[in-house]
């Protein structure tokens, strides 16, 4: 069991916090796709404010919204559109 102290949790609470499976958060982390994380030893483990930050990173204004790359391509694309 977990010490429920610790800042971080396994896969598969991360997965659970997140509303994921633990094999997408396993895939989205091999693909580089995913939330920051840890590696101790041979645990992967994620901070509750990584797995937040990247949740709100994933916010988007409607569903063909590709999202953005980093924060710096906003302007860029915002002005792409005429």
């Amino acid at each position: 069991m977990e010490n429920s102290r610790s800042p971080y949790m396994p896969q598969a609470l991360a997965a659970e916090f997140l509303g994921l499976s633990p094999k997408t958060l396993e895939r989205f982390r091999v693909e580089g796709r995913g939330p920051a994380f840890l590696k101790l030893g041979r645990r992967v483990v994620y901070s509750r404010d990584d797995l937040v930050k990247w949740a709100e990173a994933q916010r988007r204004h409607s569903t063909s919204d590709p999202g953005l790359a980093t924060a710096d391509s906003g302007s860029a694309r915002t002005s792409s559109r005429a």
